[in-house]
């Protein structure tokens, strides 16, 4: 759960997590914090609101998308697709009739 402080003046502040990151991982927020000109703690809380914006709209769509489950919903999910060609598959294939 993250903590909550009050400052001086007697506010609440932001509540406040705390994280342990791999070195490899730290040194590269570091690296895009300084090209962003913030600050880490800055650059972290940025890519987490990404990261759940992205994944909330994710997840909406999943909700949104047709059941699946269902015969029709499976097969309107499938005639909806563009037909594609196999990689390396011939255009046409020929049969032979034995004589």
């Amino acid at each position: 759960m993250a903590t909550r402080q009050t400052s001086s003046s007697g506010k609440p502040k932001s509540p406040r997590v705390q994280v342990v990151l791999p070195e490899e991982l730290c040194v590269r927020l570091t690296a895009l914090a300084e090209l962003e000109s913030r600050t880490v703690s800055n650059m972290a809380k940025v890519l987490i609101q990404q990261g759940i914006q992205r994944y909330e709209q994710e997840q909406s769509s999943v909700v949104s998308a047709p059941s699946l489950a269902s015969t029709e919903g499976f097969r309107s999910a499938l005639e909806a697709q563009q037909p594609r060609r196999l990689r390396g598959a011939p255009r046409r294939l020929r049969l032979y009739r034995p004589s």
